[in-house]
């Protein structure tokens, strides 16, 4: 089975814009529990940090995380596709 790297890329890019949106949701309405559960992912104490969700951080963010995953995804599709082709068998 051949992957469309094209279409994984994009989709990739789309899902993370998305997860992004609504992290950037939670964190703008939430920031007390939002940075709570962020130390405990990073096993840290972040009680005494505060969150800097600015609107230039908030779209560079979005941008750069949305193009580096797709970039990411197409990658990894074509690798996938070169190492899953039919190789003839050897005598």
């Amino acid at each position: 089975m051949k992957l469309n790297a094209l279409s994984l890329a994009f989709a990739t890019s789309i899902t993370t814009a998305i997860a992004w949106l609504i992290c950037s949701l939670l964190v703008w309405t939430m920031p007390g529990p939002m940075m709570t559960t962020t130390g405990h992912m990073v096993h840290m104490d972040m009680t005494r940090t505060v969150w800097m969700l600015t609107p230039l951080g908030f779209f560079g963010g979005l941008i750069v995380w949305s193009v580096l995953l797709g970039l990411l995804a197409w990658v990894l599709a074509s690798l996938y596709n070169l190492f899953s082709r039919e190789r003839p068998m050897s005598d």
